[in-house]
Order: structure tokens, then C-alpha cells, then sequence
């Protein structure tokens, strides 16, 4: 097999989009000894990569040798594997990376008057010569999968891509807190952050939110060192991304774990929410395998049971000191629950399962609406005997025509559950979702609006400053055209600050900055759906954030005002995102559940 389909083969599997790269160029940097460390990216990682240290540098013969396939001069013997500590050391990823574009790399080391200049194209060497350099080393690839095109097919938008480079930067700056690093894309400074506590780092990447909210735990035992930090749970997201662990200063992943960390917040978060939390595993290299994993993103403890009951006290225990909770389960007599821990080994987690496992109790009931069939009338009319009628934004007040409409029809409206609106019909029973009836209705409003030349906005007394995480700041610079359109006046400010003067009419007065960092997080939750264009995706994610939530009591008036504006949309019955938000029973149907 040629050294170039080889080299290619490989790329598959180090090189699987352009976040990998950065990773790989971030720990080298790391691991030359580097304290300043400068990564910048143009399109995401598509045209440029460059990542820029102080450190060691190389000698001539190193710098032609770290380009060739299973090179490396951090393993010397076959007992360095089970002792690695440095981030990189397989010897294959840059040689991957240089067969699937155009790499550029100088570097020198202090002790040489002389560095090296080195250019590779799609693995081809083109330039080796001696150059006059600074010490330290500079890595530059450019156009990556140029010479593989289907590889580029594959690739995510922009802001997709971008979103997980900076995921890498982030995890190499948590975890080298005495490197200066900086972060630059299409010119914008991302990051600088200084030399400085985990604490502080934690505040400077993911926002001045977290400064009073974070909460440190350390324990140290013969076998393992465990710290870091927990945010308080009011910060959690609804969608992953702030939950780190690093054993040795190495970023992984650990399904089991992560699931334990998690379950301890269910207490004080909402289904699918996601707290924040930083754990640092610090022990014997030999007592954990780093080499289980292509991407080196799993590792496997020796003691994997004695790791997650250590990991899992530690945090619950600075969990309970935050909100003052007594410690239940060590009290006398108290039956001790591990949370499934004695049969950890037998249990098996599915992707994208629930955390929160609740025993449900089920009583049998006379009407059963799972069993029935959903059906669409074709218009309000054949419910009502007359269309609906939209009389004003929902909630109203009392309107001098309504117990004139509501003599018309003949019904009332009933609330269950302070959930679910029931009314009759003409011909039987109708029950609405409120949450579900009012994301249709706010969403159909929010996409006209984009429509407009002049949406409706109120302007606020005082302005309002939101600093965002990187991500989404650049999430709301790609969106801003949309988000204005809808009724947002929003100013984009130097330091991922936005300035909110103006916000929909939809929006309660005093909520705008959670409005608007929900619905960013309801945008990317959404993701690459086919289906959905970016403007939709914005009108259902200020739909689902602004929607009256299930749980909350309606007067009947706002009820029958949701129903009226419900019928008023064009797709009543579902939701933007085609869940029901409606079911209908005949008189038939219901007195055959009586026989």
C-alpha cells in the first residue's frame, strides 16, 4: 500500500473534522512546554488552522521525523504506554493531518541559532530549509480535506463546526490554567485569557454568571486526588456542553460517571437540564489506560468502582454544604442507596435515556385517550358552529362581546391539571395542551413578523447587558438579522456582551436576558433538521421559551382567547414541531367507553 492512501487511511480515523486538528495541535503545544499558546481559525477550521506556542521547539532532524507515520519522542519503550503522561504521543496524527492539506510549520529551539521551515502538500514534502525564527513552534494547516472532497461533504455548517473547536480550546484552557492562551476566528478575538485560577478561567469562558455561583470540592485519598469545581444548579442548561472531566490534565469521557454526577443535581434541576460541573482526576499513570480510544477520548481506570463512589461523594457532599442538607445517609439506621452502584458493572445506559428514573404508579381509567384516534376537523366550524376569532393577544381582559361569543357557542372551559384546557363541541369533547396550542400560536406570530417591515417592538426604560459564553455570542451574531426582525433591538458589543434595548411585545417586561440566552439554547438544540430553516428554527425557539408553561393556572377568559387564537392559525393541530396540541372525542366514541 503507498504511503500517501495509507497516510489518508489513517486521517479517517485521527482527522474527523476540524476540531480535530486543533486538538492535536493544542497538545503538542502543550506538551513542548509552551506558557503562551495562540490558536486562530478563518471559516471555521475549513481555510486556516494555526496554533502558536513559546515552547521547546525542535531540532531539524525532529521537525522532518514528526511528519513521518509512528514517529514520536515521547515513547521510547513498550512501558512508556502505561505511563503516559503527555497529551499527544502515538506519533501518527501529524502525518494524517499533512496528507489531507496544505501544512506549513517553522520552529526552533533555544539552544539553535537556526529553526526549520517546513511545507507539506497532501503528504508531498515541498520546502525543508533552514529559516531565522523566533523560538518555539508554529503549525498552519490550511484548506483540510482539499484533496479529499467527500470527506468535506460530511462537514457541518460554520457555526457547527466552530462550535466544537472552541469545545477543544476550552477543554485544553480548563485544564493548563498556567498557559496564556488566546483564541481568534475570522479575525475576532475570542479569548485571552491570562495566567489565573480555575475559578477565574471557569468566569472568563463560560460568562460573569458563574463568578458568585461556582461551588469547589477537593478530596484526596492514598489512590486518587479528586477537585474542581460545580456551578449552582439555577445555571443549567438545557443541552450539554459545560460538563468537563480531565484525568492528568487529559479531557475524557466516561458515560457511567457522567450519568452519577448528573443524578445528584435531580434535586434541584428539571428533566433534561444540564449544571455545569469541572472534575480533575489526578493518578498514578500506571493506574489508568489512556490508550483505549482512537480519538484518546475514553480511559479506563483500573478501579473504576472505587473512582465513581469517590467522585460521586466528593460532589454530593459539596452539594449538600451549599444548601445546607443534612447528610441523610450517614445517620443511624438509615438505609444507604448507592443509586444502582452495587450493580455498576451489570447496568447497561442507553444513548439519550433519561437520568431522572421515577417509579410512575398507574390507576386504571374509564377514558383512556391513548387508545384513541386523533382526528382533524377540517375547520373550526365543525367544532364550534363557527369560525374562530382572534380578540387580542393572549392573556386579555374582559371584552364586551365575550359572554355574547360564549352564549353562541354553548360551552365553557374547564382546566385540568392546571396542564390541559377541556371545552365541549358541538359534537362531542374537545382537550387542548396549553403549551403546546400557545407554541403554535406565538410561532406562526413570530414568523409573520420577520415578514414585516416594521415588527412590533417595545423599547425598554433602561437597557439591559447580557455577556454570552463565545459560543453563543457567535451563535447570536450568525442570528441577529432574524432575532431583529422578530421584534429584538439588540447591539452587539466588544467582550460577547449584547445589549438589549427592545424586545417583542410577546415578552414579559424584566425576562429579556433569559428570553433571549434560552432561546439560543433552544436553537441548537433543534439542530441540523432538514426541514427547518434557520429563521424557523428561531420563531420555535422564542416560541417554546415565551409559550404559557404547563403548570401554570388560566382564567377562563384566557383560556378561550388561547382556543380562539388557536383556530385563528393555519395549522391548529400540531405544534411547529408537528406534536398534537390537540385531541378530539365524538359523542360516539365517549358513550361507547360506557358500555
Amino acid at each position: 500500500m503507498p504511503p500517501e492512501l495509507s497516510n489518508k487511511i489513517a486521517a479517517g480515523e485521527v482527522v474527523q473534522r476540524p476540531a480535530s486538528v486543533a486538538k492535536e495541535l493544542l497538545d503538542n503545544a502543550i506538551d513542548s512546554g509552551a506558557d503562551q499558546i495562540r490558536l486562530i481559525v478563518a471559516q471555521a477550521g475549513r481555510t486556516l488552522i494555526q496554533v502558536t506556542d513559546n515552547g521547546c521547539g525542535m531540532s531539524e532532524t525532529d521537525a522532518k521525523l514528526c511528519f513521518e507515520r509512528h514517529a514520536t519522542s515521547k515513547i521510547t519503550s513498550i512501558e512508556d504506554l502505561f505511563r503516559v503522561r503527555t497529551m499527544g504521543f502515538r506519533g501518527e496524527a501529524m502525518a494524517s493531518i499533512a496528507s489531507v492539506s496544505q501544512v506549513e510549520m517553522t520552529t526552533r529551539r533555544v539552544e539553535d541559532e537556526a529553526g526549520t521551515h517546513i511545507e507539506i502538500r497532501g503528504g508531498e514534502e515541498k520546502v525543508f530549509e533552514p529559516a531565522a525564527l523566533p523560538s518555539g513552534t508554529s503549525v498552519t494547516v490550511r484548506n483540510l480535506f482539499y484533496n479529499v472532497p467527500a470527506r468535506r461533504q460530511f462537514l457541518k455548517t460554520d457555526a457547527t463546526e466552530l462550535k466544537h473547536i472552541i469545545g477543544v480550546f476550552q477543554n485544553a484552557a480548563l485544564a493548563n490554567r498556567s498557559i496564556d492562551f488566546e483564541m481568534h476566528a475570522d479575525g475576532d478575538q475570542l479569548y485571552h485569557l491570562p495566567v489565573q485560577s480555575l475559578e477565574e478561567r471557569v468566569t472568563e469562558l463560560f460568562g460573569k454568571q458563574y463568578r458568585a455561583s461556582l461551588i469547589p470540592f477537593e478530596e484526596e485519598t492514598s489512590y486518587v486526588r479528586i477537585y474542581g469545581l460545580i456551578a449552582d444548579p439555577k445555571l443549567a442548561r438545557k443541552s450539554r456542553g459545560e460538563q468537563f472531566l480531565f484525568v492528568n490534565g487529559r479531557p475524557f469521557q466516561h458515560r457511567y460517571l457522567s450519568y452519577v454526577i448528573l443524578s445528584l443535581f435531580d434535586s434541584w434541576t428539571k428533566q433534561n437540564e444540564y449544571p455545569f460541573y469541572a472534575l480533575f482526576f489526578e493518578i498514578d499513570p500506571a493506574q489508568v489506560d489512556v490508550n483505549v480510544h482512537p480519538a484518546k477520548m475514553e480511559v479506563k481506570f483500573d478501579d473504576e468502582r472505587s473512582i465513581t463512589q469517590l467522585a460521586r461523594s466528593v460532589v454530593k457532599k459539596a452539594i449538600n454544604q451549599y444548601f445546607m442538607v443534612p447528610d441523610l445517609e450517614h445517620l443511624p439506621d438509615h438505609p444507604r442507596t448507592m443509586q444502582g452502584l452495587s450493580e455498576f458493572g451489570s447496568t447497561q445506559f442507553t444513548a439519550g435515556s433519561s437520568r431522572k428514573e421515577t417509579s410512575e404508579v398507574h390507576f386504571p381509567s374509564r377514558i383512556n385517550f391513548q387508545n384513541k384516534e386523533r382526528i382533524h376537523p377540517q375547520s373550526a366550524e365543525q367544532l364550534y358552529g363557527k369560525p374562530g376569532v382572534q380578540i387580542g393577544d393572549f392573556p386579555v381582559t374582559l371584552t364586551s362581546d365575550t359572554d355574547l361569543k360564549k352564549q353562541e357557542r354553548g360551552m365553557g372551559f374547564w382546566q385540568l391539571h392546571n396542564r390541559y384546557i377541556i371545552t365541549q363541541t358541538r359534537s362531542g369533547l374537545c382537550m387542548i395542551d396549553q403549551h403546546s396550542a400557545h407554541k403554535r400560536i406565538i410561532y406562526e406570530k413570530a414568523l409573520s413578523a420577520t415578514e414585516e417591515s416594521l415588527p412590533g417592538t417595545q423599547q425598554l426604560l433602561f437597557a439591559q447587558t447580557l455577556e454570552l459564553s463565545a459560543t453563543d455570542f457567535l451563535l447570536l451574531r450568525e442570528l441577529l438579522p432574524i432575532i431583529q426582525r422578530m421584534g429584538f433591538s439588540i447591539e452587539l458589543l466588544s467582550g460577547n456582551t449584547a445589549m438589549i434595548s427592545g424586545v417583542p411585545a410577546d415578552i414579559e417586561i424584566g425576562d429579556e436576558r433569559v428570553v433571549l440566552r434560552e432561546m439560543l439554547q433552544q436553537y441548537r438544540e433543534l439542530g441540523a433538521r432538514g426541514n427547518l430553516d434557520a429563521r424557523k428554527k428561531v420563531a420555535i425557539a422564542f416560541a417554546s421559551r415565551t409559550a404559557v408553561p404547563a403548570g401554570k393556572k388560566l382564567l377562563e377568559l384566557e383560556m378561550e382567547n388561547l382556543f380562539d387564537q388557536l383556530f385563528a392559525c393555519d395549522k391548529p393541530y400540531e405544534d411547529p414541531l408537528g406534536k398534537p396540541t390537540l385531541i378530539y372525542m365524538s359523542l360516539d366514541e365517549l358513550k361507547s367507553r360506557f358500555r
